[in-house]
């Protein structure tokens, strides 16, 4: 029976949703001689009727090593709750989710492929719970769905971040200051971690272990002692202070859309007082979600757009595809939607301490 699929990409973009759209494309025409049509902007396009982009092997020929994603994306439109401008100002989030689902049946798609993080899954969870086909496909630059060891897109944000701080290395010391690298995140604090072992910092500060500044400040002092003046220190956007609270800054619609991050303006302030030193701030930000994916991410993202194919074909409506070990499975979204955090008592934490490295 021939099949047509659609794909969208929802949320945040990271590299590799081009390589997991080619892999779909070419795995449903070769394998099974199913269509494959794109849907822009994330469920925004269900919802707009945006027009589609019909996807074969000469649209995706080309976008294996593009960054970003060809259909678009947007991580404000959930058919749960769509926001509405009436005529007097007022703002409110209505349910159209059956609208979502009608779209599909206008466009003829029997199987839904919703490429994704925690948000962009919730979503597809509840259109299937509505009888919605999907199968979901993990991305995430942050890595904190739970249920596979790594979403595509984390290898390229952890090379770009320790890059950053190869560079900020040799800065810091020649001028003997103390750099901040401020990274994405969100509520965990991976990024941070790999990065920061990986970069030779000397203090990491995560969501997970509420800091102190005066230990960090102690850590920098001791290094002082030792005869290095320079210092690296990497800031989760979620890291905060013990006793303290997460910081945000006000994006385009107020305070509805504030987002994480600051926090390392902060810690570079208070380790200025402390410290009575240099101290500059680098905030990373959106480079992480940009350029060429890694190899890694590449061929994770393509085996990630090649499973979610035989799974439609399985009809495993309502699972996620997920890597484990050297698998790749399926597993329940429902399941996959807890955050999946560092632990603090994990080994990665205590090598990077038996490294020297301090958490506050």
């Amino acid at each position: 029976m021939t099949k047509r699929i659609g794909i969208l990409t929802g949320g945040g973009d990271a590299p590799g949703l081009n390589a997991v759209i080619r892999a779909v494309v070419l795995a449903a025409h070769k394998h099974y001689g199913w269509e494959a049509v794109g849907i822009r902007e994330g469920f925004d396009g269900l919802l707009n009727a945006l027009p589609t982009l019909a996807l074969n092997e000469a649209t995706v020929r080309d976008i294996l090593a593009r960054g970003g994603t060809i259909l678009g994306t947007a991580n404000r439109g959930s058919p749960f709750a769509r926001r509405i401008e009436r005529p007097d100002g007022t703002v409110e989030h209505v349910d159209v989710s059956h609208e979502a689902l009608e779209r599909l049946d206008d466009l003829n798609i029997s199987a839904l492929i919703v490429a994704g993080g925690d948000g962009t899954m919730a979503i597809a969870h509840k259109l299937v719970g509505m009888g919605a086909n999907i199968v979901g496909v993990p991305k995430t630059i942050d890595n904190d769905l739970s249920l596979t060891d790594v979403t595509f897109g984390f290898d390229t944000a952890i090379n770009t971040a320790t890059e950053a701080l190869d560079k900020l290395q040799t800065t810091a010391e020649s001028h003997h200051r103390a750099m901040i690298l401020e990274v994405m995140g969100r509520n965990a604090g991976w990024i941070a971690l790999k990065a920061g072992v990986a970069g030779g910092a000397d203090a990491i500060l995560i969501p997970e272990i509420p800091f102190h500044i005066d230990a960090v400040c102690g850590k920098i002092k001791d290094l002082q002692a030792s005869g290095r003046r320079y210092s690296l220190i990497v800031v989760a956007e979620g890291a905060h202070p013990a006793g303290g609270e997460q910081e945000f800054y006000i994006g385009g619609r107020g305070l509805m859309d504030s987002r994480l991050g600051g926090v390392g303006y902060s810690v570079g302030n208070a380790l200025h007082e402390c410290l009575g030193v240099e101290v500059r701030v680098t905030v990373l930000g959106h480079l992480q979600r940009g350029g060429q994916p890694t190899p890694h991410d590449r061929f994770l993202a393509t085996r990630f757009g090649w499973a979610a194919v035989h799974a439609v074909a399985a009809e495993k409506w309502g699972h996620m595809i997920a890597s484990q070990g050297e698998d790749i499975v399926t597993v329940p979204i429902g399941d996959a939607l807890h955050l999946k955090r560092v632990d603090p008592d994990s080994d990665l934490v205590h090598m990077a301490r038996d490294l020297g490295i301090v958490f506050g």
